[in-house]
């Protein structure tokens, strides 16, 4: 009994041993041949079995925690496995994504660039308009309108009149017509007023008033009309193609409003003219200037052009 007992020790010791390899096969007929003990046998297969635990512990703790990751089982091994594809979006996200550093800071640089391209054309373009505006010396002649012409019309009186009636002196035209409820009666009083402001000042010129109603304004409503402002007041009417010719000349607009059989208006320019001895336009007054600023206007154009 002794003798086995000691046996069995030798074995386990062996058995337990991590650096030595398992006993062979082999060893159990040994064992069994020792007296055919079940008890034997049975008690190097439990041996066997936790040095094989112990064995795959060791080499478990060795292992990298990737691979032991990869060698777990179950819901272990599903987190590993959902973990390591998270940090990999993770990091596609990152160095995948559609804007880097690298491109924003060149979209930076190309930007300012055209800001600054851009700002100096706009300079260099300012610069050239200045050069040529002060390459136009002082008095030099830039043309004058295409305003005025030819004209045949008869006067408040029945006389036949031409723009060659007025060669030799300062005339200041106006269009209107006498039905006209408000406008036209308050330029005609600021352009006598004016008249006689000018006059104070040795000055002459000649206020004209000219219809573009030539189918209601007839020589005597014209006469009667002109005689109501100012004894000096010439009033000029025509036919219609007269009149739409004068006033084409003129570039005076003029159109038919509210028309209800003979009661009606007709819109217009608000315009005077000033023109001189030649009859050649000089400058045009609009509604915004009163009696004092016209005066003032025509009478520094005359002196001017003397």
């Amino acid at each position: 009994m002794r003798a086995r007992a000691s046996h069995l020790r030798v074995l386990l010791s062996q058995a337990l041993a991590p650096s030595r390899p398992h006993p062979p096969a082999r060893a159990l007929p040994q064992i069994t041949g020792l007296g055919g003990s079940q008890f034997g046998a049975s008690f190097l297969g439990r041996a066997r079995f936790f040095s094989a635990d112990a064995s795959t512990a060791a080499q478990g703790g060795s292992k990298p925690p990737a691979a032991a990751a990869a060698a777990t089982g179950g819901d272990g091994g599903g987190d590993g496995q959902s973990g390591k594809s998270e940090q990999a979006d993770a990091g596609k996200s990152v160095r995948g994504g559609p804007v880097s550093w690298l491109s924003f800071l060149l979209l930076l640089v190309t930007g300012g660039g055209i800001i600054v391209y851009y700002d100096k054309e706009k300079k260099r373009h300012i610069e050239e308009l200045k050069n040529r505006t002060s390459a136009v010396k002082p008095g030099q002649s830039v043309g004058t309108a295409a305003i005025g012409g030819p004209f045949k019309l008869l006067n408040h009186d029945g006389k036949p009149v031409t723009e060659k009636d007025f060669l030799g002196k300062w005339t200041l035209l106006y269009f209107g017509f006498t039905h006209c409820p408000d406008i036209c009666p308050d330029e005609l009083q600021k352009m006598v007023a004016a008249i006689d402001k000018i006059k104070k000042a040795k000055l002459d010129v000649v206020p004209v008033f000219i219809t573009v109603d030539p189918e209601r304004d007839t020589v005597e409503q014209v006469r009667d009309y002109v005689k109501e402002f100012h004894p000096d007041l010439i009033g000029l009417t025509g036919t219609t193609d007269e009149i739409r010719q004068v006033a084409r000349a003129y570039r005076v607009y003029y159109m038919k409003t509210e028309e209800e059989g003979s009661d009606y208006l007709v819109d217009h320019s608000i315009v005077m003219y000033l023109m001189n001895p030649k009859m050649e336009f000089v400058k045009f007054y609009g509604k915004n200037y009163d009696t004092d600023s016209l005066a003032d206007g025509i009478i520094k154009e005359i002196k001017e052009h003397k």
